[in-house]
């Protein structure tokens, strides 16, 4: 076994293993801040490297009396040799252009209400109420700039700076939402998304550069596990329960997935099968629940309607009656039954 400290460079990494391991078999290397990075160019180099997931790899590593980074590397050495390990996906370059745009829009979108609850809170000590901003928050804070603030000059000073502030953020924050728009235009993916209730152009673009290629999953089921919607099972003996779901993958698509499925329960944006499910589900445990239920249902059903290239099947009946079709025509695959259930008690899913 050879060892040696490189710095972390892909070019020194490559240049020592030609060196003095030609024959290598794998290459591996855990998830990591520069995971990505150094995964496409040690994969551009032909070196057989993957990536294991940084989880597994700390359960197996833990139960070494001392941690150092000589002990780490020797560990995972022997992970990638046993095979005793689960590979991560390295996503496309594109996928990772847009999760970046959709990032620095969110963190824009954090500091304006951020800044706009300081607002608040500093007029607030003062005596000065907020109140409802009729007209838009902009111009209620003309008004008490220009009104209650006059006998305190300082207090005026520090409104304006942080007015100033998200004048700007927001100016920032409309230039890309325009991006956004542009991309969801531009993606057909995210355009067959937003066939379905409740998915606009930021979340249709989360899922699917979360998702990045339809056929990770056999099935479409596996996608809600993927971003953390199934609950926890526990069993020991006798004992069997499921738990919270454990909130794993993507938190912003995990959180944008919530949203989506908040606006179908709530807005008048037209009835369909998964909405009549959601709201007997938030009757029976809660809204809370059905909303979780309802987004990972909105995961699977996603990623079917990728898989299949599809739009989204508002009730049971159209779903169906296209399932019907299909089979006249001789679309569907013998020999293979399809998951449609035409039944009004759970939405209709079609993940072949």
């Amino acid at each position: 076994m050879a060892e040696i400290k490189i710095p972390t460079c892909p070019n020194a990494i490559a240049s020592w293993l030609a060196n003095n391991a030609s024959d290598l078999g794998r290459v591996g290397m855990e998830t990591g801040p520069l995971a990505v990075w150094l995964w496409n160019e040690l994969h551009e180099k032909g070196l057989p490297i993957i990536c294991i997931d940084a989880r597994h790899a700390n359960a197996a590593l833990k139960v070494r009396p001392n941690k150092t980074d000589r002990n780490d590397a020797a560990g995972l050495a022997q992970i990638v040799r046993t095979g005793w390990f689960k590979q991560v996906t390295i996503k496309s370059r594109s996928g990772y252009e847009l999760r970046s745009l959709l990032a620095a829009r969110e963190v824009l979108v954090r500091s304006r209400v951020k800044i706009e609850n300081e607002i608040r809170g500093l007029l607030r000590t003062f005596g000065v109420l907020f109140g409802k901003s009729v007209g838009g928050f902009s111009r209620r804070v003309d008004e008490i700039i220009n009104g209650e603030l006059d006998a305190s000059p300082v207090i005026r000073d520090v409104i304006i700076s942080l007015a100033k502030a998200r004048t700007a953020l927001l100016d920032r924050i409309e230039d890309l939402d325009r991006r956004v728009m542009a991309s969801a235009k531009s993606h057909s993916t995210a355009r067959l998304f937003m066939s379905a209730p409740g998915i606009g152009p930021i979340t249709a673009l989360s899922v699917a550069s979360a998702f990045d290629d339809a056929s990770r999953f056999k099935h479409s089921s596996r996608a809600g596990a993927y971003l953390g919607l199934t609950p926890r099972r526990y069993e020991s003996g006798e004992l069997s329960r499921n738990g919270r779901i454990p909130k794993h993958g993507n938190k912003m698509t995990r959180k944008h997935l919530y949203e989506a499925a908040t606006t179908l329960l709530t807005r008048n944006i037209g009835f369909s099968t998964l909405k009549a499910w959601g709201l007997r589900l938030a009757k029976k445990v809660g809204f809370k629940k059905a909303r979780v239920a309802v987004a990972r249902n909105l995961a699977v059903i996603l990623h079917a309607m990728w898989k299949t290239n599809t739009a989204f099947r508002w009730s049971a009946t159209a779903a169906w009656s296209d399932k019907c079709s299909a089979d006249s025509n001789g679309a569907s695959q013998p020999g293979r039954m399809a998951r449609i259930r035409p039944s009004p008690e759970m939405p209709i899913v079609d993940s072949r």
